[in-house]
């Protein structure tokens, strides 16, 4: 079985909310990392809405992102997608995997697990459980999945050992973050994918689903990660302000230093639409720090 996927020989990058709350510092340097690699790359910046945790959804957030983005001058390609939309390709995923016996049924609850820390103990990989009130777990071998971040350099995982068998799906039905951005990222023909260094070690996962069902792998960059001085990171649930209107030029010439650029003394007084030409023109991706974090503190 073969899943849709596109191929270009042009950069299509991509950035992917969850409309959990609203954008906030944090979410502006990943979404301006990756709309200016697109950019300076002469490709195409697409916007994905990952709107998989309706329970999680906060009234309104959808829409304040997107003008959020058209505020501070980030327009993207095409229509937004919508994860919630590709329920049927998401299942059909979740079929070939099951029927190639690459996925199991697993009955395990939290509180048994709780006992087990580390990763997931197998208990259900050859248990033959039925699928009703199960989550559906992918195998994990046991191997090295290695891959060269364009920040963070080489990164490697012993898949078995370090993370388990993982879910994909969960026991109410709702689907997991590992199979969904792989499954919409090949079949938008993203090239490269530019996010924060919190999903760092989720992209082996990525990499052993994409090899499973036949994809391309993409090219990655995970840019630092902002933290706070008590070491929480900078997120929608953790009293991180979220962007408005009025600081757009500020804050993105601020998003620039953290990404390691050099907005001249000029650009202070410009229009979100001037830095953002200067900062295509200039935009150097080795200039990012070669951290996974980075303290707000310090970027002010």
């Amino acid at each position: 079985m073969s899943f849709p996927h596109a191929r270009s020989d042009r950069y299509i990058g991509r950035f992917a909310p969850t409309p959990s709350g609203y954008l906030h510092f944090g979410s502006l340097v990943a979404a301006l990392a990756s709309f200016l690699d697109a950019r300076a790359a002469g490709g195409s910046w697409l916007v994905r809405m990952e709107d998989l945790d309706p329970p999680r959804e906060v009234p309104g957030a959808q829409d304040a992102i997107l003008h959020t983005l058209e505020g501070y001058g980030l327009e993207w390609d095409g229509e937004v997608v919508r994860q919630s939309s590709r329920q049927a390709q998401y299942a059909q995923a979740i079929e070939y995997l099951l029927e190639q016996g690459l996925a199991y049924p697993c009955a395990c609850s939290r509180r048994q697990l709780k006992a087990y820390p580390g990763p997931y103990p197998g208990f259900c990989r050859e248990a033959g459980r039925d699928r009703q009130n199960a989550a559906i777990r992918v195998r994990a071998p046991h191997l090295y999945y290695r891959f060269t971040d364009r920040v963070q350099g080489e990164y490697t995982q012993q898949l078995g050992q370090d993370v388990g068998d993982f879910i994909i799906c969960r026991r109410d039905g709702l689907l997991a973050y590992q199979l969904a951005v792989v499954l919409d990222d090949a079949w938008q023909g993203v090239t490269d994918i530019v996010r924060g260094a919190d999903l760092l070690d989720s992209t082996p996962r990525q990499l052993y689903l994409q090899e499973l069902m036949g994809l391309l792998h993409p090219r990655y960059l995970h840019v630092p990660l902002i933290i706070q001085p008590d070491g929480h990171k900078l997120g929608k649930s953790y009293r991180s302000p979220p962007l408005r209107p009025e600081e757009a030029a500020p804050l993105l010439l601020r998003a620039l230093r953290t990404l390691g650029q050099q907005p001249p003394a000029e650009l202070h007084q410009a229009l979100p639409a001037d830095i953002l030409a200067w900062a295509i023109s200039h935009w150097t991706a080795e200039r990012i720090p070669r951290r996974q974090s980075l303290a707000e503190a310090q970027l002010r």
